[in-house]
């Protein structure tokens, strides 16, 4: 009877103790997957942060729901990338979670940040000799490294031109990792009962994006050089991490549908070019994919900036630049 009486009182204060721990961590919420996935890496074993971006949404065109509003409302701490990509969330920040303490991602120190490249980036890519893509750093001749071939409609480029850099800055995980060292300070100072734990996860996954980094580098290793074509102009940080450029994009505001005269122009510098590949993405209409591709010998790829169709959590940033990688790679090698 006294042994019951201890195994009860034992697996009360353990469930005490798990309340306890869950309540620490509550009210975390991340604005994309890739955010959330990098949070919730870093709250492993501790509690699971809310996701605003849920499926194939995109933040270029997401609306808010009742619901999300109700969750930043209740929001102890917010992580997104800035209002250069989730354009969305900048009011409900100030008006919903104004309590709450909000993380710019894109503002991390150590980051490498690339300005938007215009018109498609469809000349070609000159890199100086000594080009180091190791540097982190922000500066101007980023950009100057590449040549470009402005938009004559003019269209695309409307809602970039505003930009100071690119926000799809977590295709490159070196800038990845240092989020998640912000991210970890950050809940750190929300729930410093756990900051040790904090800390035992960024250092678990500082060991895994070394993996991560030399994996890619060796799977592409065969295909770089081969010329191919993105949906819209997401994946330089990508390009440059891993030493695969890519010949130009359809659009630069996926926003915005490209005219026929821009579709014209891409299908013939697709032909001109002998290009491998033309890849599409799970949250834009593919049909002018086909468009372009059509009768040019150009194969056909998917690649998901923002893994639209990989479950969410700890894993999912791993699964999608592992799948970019496949992805390029099978589309690149002709499947051989």
């Amino acid at each position: 009877m006294k042994k019951s009486r201890l195994l009860l009182l034992a697996s009360a204060l353990a469930t005490v103790f798990a309340a306890a721990h869950a309540n620490a961590a509550e009210g975390v919420v991340a604005s994309v997957k890739p955010v959330h996935s990098l949070v919730a890496a870093v709250m492993q074993g501790i509690g699971e942060p809310q996701l605003l971006v849920k499926g194939a949404g995109s933040p270029h065109t997401y609306t808010m729901r009742p619901s999300e509003a109700g969750t930043l409302e209740e929001a102890k701490v917010v992580f997104w990338v800035g209002p250069g990509l989730e354009t969305f969330l900048e009011k409900p920040l100030e008006s919903l979670a104004g309590d709450a303490m909000t993380v710019e991602l894109s503002e991390v120190p150590g980051l490498t940040l690339l300005e938007p490249r215009e018109g498609g980036a469809f000349e070609a890519h000159a890199h100086d000799e000594d080009d180091d893509h190791e540097e982190h750093a922000a500066e101007e001749d980023h950009h100057e490294e590449h040549g470009e071939m402005h938009d004559e409609e003019g269209e695309e480029h409307e809602d970039h031109a505003h930009e100071e850099a690119d926000m799809h800055l977590w295709l490159d995980p070196e800038n990845a990792r240092a989020m998640v060292r912000r991210i970890a300070d950050a809940l750190s100072q929300a729930d410093p009962d756990n900051k040790t734990a904090y800390e035992e996860n960024v250092a678990a996954l500082d060991a895994r994006f070394d993996t991560l980094i030399a994996e890619t580098n060796e799977k592409l290793a065969a295909v770089r050089g081969k010329p191919f074509v993105v949906f819209h102009d997401a994946y330089q940080y990508f390009e440059r991490r891993f030493d695969i450029p890519a010949t130009g994009s359809i659009t630069v505001n996926p926003d915005v549908q490209p005219g026929a005269r821009r579709i014209g122009e891409i299908h013939d510098k697709i032909a001109e070019l002998d290009a491998a590949c033309v890849f599409s993405e799970p949250q834009f209409e593919p049909k002018v994919v086909q468009v372009v591709a059509e009768g040019t010998g150009a194969r056909s790829g998917v690649l998901d900036p923002l893994g639209a169709d990989i479950e969410d959590g700890p894993e999912l940033y791993f699964t999608l630049i592992d799948n970019m990688t496949t992805a390029l790679a099978d589309c690149l090698s002709g499947g051989e």
